[in-house]
């Protein structure tokens, strides 16, 4: 199983990111996928997660109502839509797929992650 993440990049404080996940693999829609982020010197932190049908996600206190995780299933791709971008939202944001079908927050129920993709947000 491979993930690659797109879509990061530089982008003012207020504006909007779309994230894509692309996954590899038969067994991707039937697993749980999650977001999870790091900024320098923090700790990794869970942003959202989505389960193997989609209709089922689950966001971060700090992101919800302004991120949107969604997945197509018949393209092997997970998205992070990212609205009213902040600079706390500056991080290294990973693609995970789940151990298990459902949404879950614990990085732990997580055994294939991406290498990431940098997303920054300027004042």
């Amino acid at each position: 199983v491979q993930l690659v993440e797109s879509g990061g990049g530089l982008v003012q404080a207020g504006g909007s990111l779309r994230l894509s996940c692309a996954a590899s693999g038969r067994t991707f829609s039937s697993a749980g996928m999650g977001w999870f982020r790091q900024a320098p010197g923090k700790e990794r932190e869970f942003v959202a997660t989505i389960n193997w049908s989609g209709d089922n996600t689950y966001y971060a206190d700090s992101v919800k109502g302004r991120f949107t995780m969604s997945r197509d299933n018949a393209k092997n791709l997970v998205y992070l839509q990212m609205n009213s971008l902040e600079p706390e939202d500056t991080a290294v944001y990973y693609c995970a797929r789940g151990i298990y079908s459902i949404r879950k927050t614990d990085p732990g129920a997580y055994n294939y992650w991406g290498r990431g993709t940098q997303v920054t947000v300027s004042s």
